[in-house]
């Protein structure tokens, strides 16, 4: 199907034209066949690469070419990054005055974002989504046209609830909207299809042939064919990378653990530093730059170690920026392989010629290592073969014996993706969605809540009466913690209103109040570890060594705590204790522990470590604002807690941390040397305060405060005179202790 013959008006048939795309995939025209510009709601589960997004462009263009509102759903921030970038290259389409105009909005879950509403496309996640609807958001009643990426993950416990409520409302909300959801191959599509009273599109076609193979015996057996690989190393996955960049391809690794990851890319950018030429050495030697520029920890000097050879690793404990780093790099085939936990697959256009999963299965807590879904495994694969640069491409599998071999082609290459079922069923999945649809007005009596549970997908699937005992225990303790009030009418109160704002768990709320109301003599360590009780606050379990140590600083400082539970109290007791260490690494944070120092003692990466701080300053200022409404004398420290969390600093360092592109290390530089305030550093020598934080950086904190003066070239050079080698030190000793 040519572009030229689709009924879409002329401005954005040419920007198609004009970025070379002159014809449809097969999938693609499907969709158009089965009404996607037509405002028909469309389910597209088709491959990797095959083309979703451009169905989603279409749809939301041509709604806002009639004057409609477009909202694009994605699970993470990285991805709507990546589709904001993408989208604001429509700007260029004279569709209306201005272009068309984006927007994205991912965080502060207590903003109604109304700014947002001028945007003709809107890219959020679902949580922020949900919360959009819970602040009543005005603009959400003028979307017309709404994407969802990534669908298949109405599957996921923690996801899931979230992305069907909001769906749900949204259905309900504009009625007469168009749906296109999109996804990877599911095993029941038509059921999502039906849910959504959507056209199905179910396709296996692909613009670049995958191969799907088990390396085994020296060879990448696929189910007609042979390839042989050298064994140029005693590690198959090293010989089969080699042999990828031999042929001009990159290769992705999937590992089953970050250390996993970490330790793979080290061993593979031994062997693959000895085949790189000289300029590519150069265009490395610049991202590692940036790489030891960017982090504070000794893991961003294995990652630049890693980069220098050739190689990366990915994980969510990388910091965003290193991640960005890694990502532009392997794009622009400066960076040849990268291994990677399986947080790569979900969603990034991060293609290869080569996808290696050298280990198919995944610890789990309860069960051990278990073989990971077909669904995992489809999404890793697909991941194979850039459109339009590689001839092919190739997802290897590995296997030790023959008969493993066997199992790997039965149990992964040729069987079908399973199905996908809502996880909304339990009480800890409704219970917030039950208070924030009554909040919102989509239900005010018991009835009506459950004839809202009718059109969620979960009564698509199963019988609803199963979930009538559920929605009772989740209303008995909603009105039992003075959230919801009334038996034939259900009101959700002051303070139930305000819990469902502020995007939290009702038990969240209920702890923190139940704790602020036991403890009249909060301090730092007793609000941190109020926050670190919720089940909202993401836990750090307790390694081996751990539990004296945190005992005994549990002993010294007991009275701090609202409660310490009994000792005696095996699993009651390890998980308070679990508590305490997340608190205190929140507590090292605002206290300017350095990163690495927090990094090596909790074992965590920088990611965790700024996952860590963005969650603990959400609860704090959930906490202050629970505080303020009870009239608890702990809202004011409570604020000040949340600004410390927000900045990683000391009180004394607010006001020098507030200037933009001042961190808590330049700003604790600066306060030692005398340079406390604003008005300090503008009575301040020029010249001292580029030897203090940098040239470039102490003109641009001199133009942050209204001040032009160009002082680079009266500066010491300090740092910048260090050699690559000097700043990433001993190899070997690095890495080891970085494992360690």
């Amino acid at each position: 199907m040519e572009i030229r013959s689709l009924n879409i008006p002329e401005k954005i048939m040419q920007f198609y034209l004009d970025s070379g795309i002159e014809s449809l995939y097969p999938p693609q025209a499907e969709a158009i066949e089965k009404g996607l510009l037509e405002d028909k709601n469309i389910l597209a589960a088709i491959p990797t690469a095959s083309g979703k997004t451009l169905l989603a462009e279409l749809a939301m263009l041509k709604a806002i070419s009639k004057g409609g509102k477009a909202l694009y759903i994605v699970p993470l921030r990285a991805l709507a990054s990546e589709k904001f970038e993408r989208f604001r290259e429509f700007s260029s389409i004279g569709l209306k005055d201005g272009g068309v105009r984006v927007g994205i909005s991912t965080g502060d879950f207590e903003s109604r974002d109304e700014w947002l509403g001028s945007n003709d496309i809107i890219v959020a996640t679902s949580e922020k989504t949900d919360s959009l609807l819970r602040n009543s958001t005005s603009w959400m009643e003028e979307i017309t046209t709404i994407v969802v990426d990534e669908v298949h993950l109405l599957d996921s416990a923690n996801r899931g609830p979230t992305l069907e409520v909001t769906l749900t409302k949204l259905m309900k909300l504009n009625p007469g909207c168009q749906i296109i959801a999109l996804s990877a191959t599911i095993g029941n599509a038509y059921e999502v299809a039906d849910w959504l009273k959507a056209g199905l599109v179910l396709s296996e076609w692909r613009p670049t042939d995958l191969r799907e193979g088990v390396y085994y015996g020296g060879n990448i057996n696929f189910r007609s064919s042979q390839k042989e690989i050298e064994s140029a190393t005693k590690d198959d996955a090293i010989n089969i990378i080699l042999d990828t960049l031999e042929e001009g391809g990159q290769c992705l690794v999937f590992e089953s653990s970050r250390k996993n990851s970490v330790g793979f890319a080290r061993r593979a950018g031994a062997k693959v530093s000895e085949i790189l030429d000289r300029p590519n050495r150069n265009e490395l030697d610049m991202i590692v730059e940036q790489v030891l520029e960017a982090g504070e920890t000794e893991a961003s000097k294995v990652l630049a170690q890693c980069i220098r050879s050739g190689t990366a690793f990915h994980h969510a404990g990388l910091n965003s920026a290193h991640r960005k780093l890694v990502e532009d790099g392997f794009r622009a085939n400066k960076i040849k392989v990268i291994c990677s936990t399986p947080t790569l697959a979900a969603g990034l256009n991060l293609p290869a010629r080569r996808v290696i999963i050298r280990s198919y299965k995944r610890f789990d807590s309860n069960f051990g290592m278990q073989p990971i879904p077909v669904l995992e495994y489809k999404q890793m694969a697909g991941r194979a073969g850039r459109p339009h640069l590689d001839p092919y491409g190739e997802s290897v599998l590995v296997a030790k014996s023959y008969g493993e071999m066997e199992q790997l082609f039965d149990n992964y290459i040729d069987a079908g993706a399973e199905d996908i079922w809502s996880k909304l069923g339990a009480e800890n999945a409704l219970r917030t969605h039950v208070l924030s649809t009554i909040v919102n007005g989509f239900a005010t009596t018991r009835d009506g809540l459950m004839e809202f549970i009718e059109a969620t997908f979960f009564a698509h699937q199963n019988d609803t009466w199963g979930l009538i005992e559920v929605i009772d225990d989740c209303l008995d303790f909603l009105k039992a913690h003075d959230m919801l009030e009334g038996d034939e009418q259900l009101t959700a109160t002051t303070l139930g209103k305000l819990v469902s704002m502020l995007y939290i768990d009702p038990l969240s709320a209920a702890i923190i109040i139940e704790g602020l109301d036991k403890k009249k003599d909060a301090n730092e360590l007793t609000l941190l570890h109020l926050i670190c009780k919720t089940p909202d606050m993401r836990q750090l379990y307790l390694r081996s060594g751990d539990y004296e140590l945190i005992n005994d600083f549990v002993q010294l400082h007991a009275e701090e705590f609202v409660e310490v539970p009994n000792q005696f109290k095996d699993t009651e007791y390890e998980w308070f204790l679990g508590e305490v260490k997340t608190a205190l690494l929140v507590l090292d944070w605002i206290n300017e522990r350095s990163m690495d120092d927090i990094s090596k003692s909790f074992n965590v990466g920088e990611g965790d470590i700024h996952a860590f701080a963005e969650l603990s300053e959400w609860l704090m200022h959930s906490l202050s604002r629970l505080a303020r409404v009870r009239e608890n004398s702990a809202a004011d420290m409570a604020g000040m807690i949340e600004k410390r969390i927000h900045y990683g600093s000391r009180p004394e360092l607010m006001e020098l941390v507030g200037i933009r592109g001042i961190g808590r290390v330049r700003a604790r530089r600066l306060y030692d040397s005398g340079l406390r305030t604003v008005a300090d550093i503008k009575k301040a020598d020029p010249v001292v305060l580029g030897n203090l934080i940098g040239a470039k950086t102490a003109e641009k904190l001199l133009r942050e405060i209204g001040m032009h003066i160009n002082i680079g070239s009266e500066t010491s050079k300090g740092a910048n005179s260090r050699t690559m080698d000097s700043l990433l030190g001993n190899e070997q000793s690095t890495f080891s202790d970085f494992e360690k």
